[in-house]
């Protein structure tokens, strides 16, 4: 039989062949749950078998990124894109829209260590090999038009890569910093593990994938239509709000922006603005489209006190004031933390105000509206 990673450096082959091994073993016990999740829906297998075939099928993934932060480098995520022709990892950036731990012996390092056997701790794996981390398409796009993608909680603007790249990845249903990941992830051929955790949040009855009303039954359908006529359930819904839950994907090798990737999906919010030229200009460069999706704007009267955890009604005032909250306004204000941090004096540790800023993110794909809900556009 022909190795389907073939052509991957050593250590993503590696990491590759780990998880396709593990996801082998637990593949009997993952259909065991997934039939059990059906016939307690009343649904036939064949629904589930057709909806898996059109999911491999057509699987994309979206890669999240803020384009306004800043990287190690001093620049900007969206000129690092357009120098660079390349999506780097964490690792290779200093930033993160999620655990800020990409360092030899932080959290990340050892989730990784865990997930994909100790492949990419080998001697002479560098850093920059890293898997770039994204989530799975799973619902459609809503009325024909682009969503906020996969997993908007990562960031306001993200990359759809093409199909093939998705032979090269593997997937975990909620995330790899889990304590149960493991048991939840797969591959594109073994995808089974990664959906049983899928099926068995929505069997709860309190949907998924940021849809709350989402039912076992209503996804597969779905999926086994091809993911492009939206159940009426779902039409209503302009904004995915995937913040919990998603299929968490990991890629391996590198994401080149010429050979990869087939879309570029921005918030509104960057229209007019150098760092909307700058995606402008990326989308020149790489022939890929751009598209804007309705974005993300909610007043600052209406941020919570506290989310999560974390005090965010003031760090909304000192954003916006008394006024409208967005990915570009956050964006500009996390950066001062970079460029003027005795500015940030009395707000905390960096990592304190970081988190804070992440919050406030989540609030506002929480809770925030359509962009032409406020500028009638």
């Amino acid at each position: 039989m022909d190795n389907p990673f073939a052509g991957q450096r050593v250590y993503e082959c590696q990491a590759l062949e780990y998880v396709s091994e593990q996801a082998r073993l637990r593949r009997g016990s993952a259909r065991a749950c997934i039939a059990a999740v059906l016939r307690a829906q009343g649904l036939d297998w064949s629904l589930f078998e057709a909806a898996l075939d059109r999911l491999r099928t057509r699987a994309r993934i979206d890669i999240h990124f803020h384009p306004e932060r800043l990287s190690v480098h001093g620049r900007t995520v969206a000129e690092g894109l357009l120098a660079d022709g390349e999506f780097r990892n964490q690792y290779e950036t200093g930033i993160s829209s999620g655990s800020p731990t990409a360092f030899q012996g932080g959290a990340r390092d050892s989730w990784e260590a865990q997930l994909f056997g100790g492949a990419y701790h080998a001697p002479g794996a560098a850093p920059a090999i890293r898997p770039k981390y994204g989530a799975l398409e799973t619902l459609p796009h809503l009325d024909g038009h682009h969503s906020d993608g996969a997993s908007p909680r990562f960031g306001s603007c993200y990359l759809v890569l093409k199909p093939q790249v998705s032979e090269r990845a593997t997937f975990t249903f909620g995330g790899s910093q889990e304590e149960d990941a493991a048991e939840k992830t797969g591959t594109l051929a073994l995808l089974e593990p990664a959906l049983a955790g899928l099926l068995l949040e929505l069997a709860k009855g309190q949907g998924a994938l940021g849809v709350p009303e989402l039912t076992v039954c209503a996804l597969l359908e779905q999926l086994a239509q091809g993911g492009f006529a939206p159940a009426q359930e779902l039409r209503r819904r302009a904004l995915g709000r995937a913040l919990d839950s998603f299929i968490e994907a990991q890629v391996h090798g590198r994401v080149s922006l010429w050979e990869d990737v087939e879309g570029l999906v921005a918030d509104p919010a960057f229209r007019g603005t150098a760092t909307g030229a700058v995606l402008e200009a990326l989308s020149r460069k790489f022939a890929i489209p751009l598209d804007w999706h309705p974005g993300f704007v909610l007043p600052v009267a209406e941020v919570p006190q506290r989310f999560r955890g974390y005090e965010v009604q003031a760090l909304a005032q000192r954003v916006a004031g008394e006024g409208l909250l967005d990915a570009a306004a956050l964006g500009e204000a996390a950066n001062t933390l970079a460029l003027d941090p005795n500015s940030w004096r009395g707000w905390g540790t960096e990592d304190e105000i970081l988190t804070r800023f992440r919050r406030l993110w989540h609030v506002l794909v929480l809770y925030g509206r359509p962009r032409g809900e406020f500028l009638g556009r």
